[in-house]
């Protein structure tokens, strides 16, 4: 038995690799210990100011708001707790469109490699008598910046365009957009919630007057995320539902403390740690994409090389289904795509948006390399890839 497949194989009862970070991350278990009081003995209502426990809980929400902010360079006022990027999304596009309709402002611009939800919420306002035009990308996954201005008329309210694809991992040119969308006058939404806390963002710079933000994909607990509605200039728009009032009458209801709590310690870590988290899954990055290119040189890398989160992956093994290629590798834990579109047999609509034709969109991985990803797990994951599709070479399949 050669080292080389020997560091392929796992127990029978070890836990796979994780490499897909852009789907979810663990929470940190720094995040954890923050949390966990706010579940037991710190249960106030954190609205209820009337009382000691109600007043301890709106202090730790607001510590918790100005942590976010401070990690995209906005005011803590300026951020709305929602329960995820998915709520925030459609809060921004829906409420911006369903405000501005009336005004005669009745059109969306969008890139047709938008997350899911951002694409469903566009077509819903359809369905309500809206315009969306539909932006391709380049072979590379980038947006165009001359097809953009074009696209953008009179009547357009808002461009959505993500800030880290996260399928293919690629970085647009937000402050680009930024400029163009408030040189013409309409709101610029991003669905950040693959970047925020992994490349640098920030709101002002970058002219984004909506961003969305979910506390899961930067180690914090699923269920919480955020909205960032620019307050000067004012980016109006509706809510979504009615109710009490809460968060500035954009998202009512009761406020979870203890996921906001660690929202809140998450976005602090990861802006602590970012820099050198980046340059550290850079190099496992560079070091992964190399091991597989030396030993199977078909290998093809999706999305531009550079513009990039650091530790993305979007690969493909050109005659290999990557379905096959997962089931012979039990041992590492990676994805086809999208976590919210993996029930889908079909082949991704961003790679199909890239130009893929479906046999090779069919052959991708998406791999995803995080904060506890180590070097010995790179190795063994390579390994395990190389082993696999040459075991199916070998058997002609």
């Amino acid at each position: 038995m050669t080292a080389s497949f020997a560091r392929a194989q796992r127990l029978p009862n070890a836990a796979p690799v994780y490499l897909d970070y852009q789907a979810t991350t663990p929470v940190d278990k720094r995040v954890l210990a923050e949390m966990l009081p706010w579940f037991t003995e710190k249960f106030g209502n954190p609205h209820s100011l009337s009382h000691a426990y109600g007043r301890e809980a709106e202090t730790a929400v607001e510590q918790a708001r100005q942590e976010v902010a401070a990690s995209i360079g906005a005011e803590p006022r300026e951020i709305v707790f929602t329960s995820g990027a998915t709520e925030a999304n459609n809060l921004a596009i829906k409420g911006a469109a369903r405000l501005h309709q009336p005004l005669g402002r009745d059109r969306i611009v969008t890139v047709a490699t938008e997350h899911k939800c951002v694409l469903e919420s566009a077509k819903a306002m359809e369905r309500e008598g809206c315009r969306v035009t539909l932006l391709p990308v380049d072979a590379a996954g980038l947006v165009d910046l001359d097809k953009l201005a074009a696209a953008i008329d009179e009547r357009t309210v808002i461009v959505s365009v993500m800030a880290a694809n996260n399928e293919i991992g690629v970085l647009q040119p937000l402050a680009e957009i930024g400029a163009l969308c408030r040189e013409r006058g309409v709101l610029f939404h991003s669905d950040a919630a693959q970047a925020v806390g992994k490349v640098p963002i920030d709101v002002e710079a970058m002219n984004i007057d909506l961003l969305s933000i979910s506390a899961h994909k930067l180690y914090g607990p699923k269920g919480v995320g955020a909205l960032y509605v620019r307050r000067r200039p004012r980016a109006r728009i509706a809510p979504l539902f009615d109710g009490g009032g809460q968060e500035r009458a954009l998202r009512s209801g009761t406020l979870p403390t203890p996921l906001c709590v660690g929202f809140g310690a998450a976005a602090r870590i990861a802006r602590a740690e970012m820099d050198e988290e980046g340059r550290r899954l850079l190099a496992l990055r560079r070091r992964f994409l190399s091991g597989l290119v030396a030993r199977l040189p078909e290998v093809r890398l999706n999305g531009d090389a550079e513009r990039r989160l650091p530790g993305n992956l979007n690969v493909t093994f050109p005659g290999v289904a990557a379905l096959d290629l997962m089931a012979a590798c039990p041992g590492i834990a990676v994805s086809t795509g999208s976590a919210c579109t993996a029930a889908s047999v079909e082949p991704s609509y961003v790679l199909r948006a890239l130009g893929l034709p479906e046999p090779l969109a069919a052959a991708t991985l998406r791999i995803g390399l995080g904060r506890y990803t180590t070097d010995s797990e790179v190795e063994f994951a390579v390994d395990a890839l190389v082993s696999a599709v040459r075991r199916r070479g070998a058997s002609g399949g």
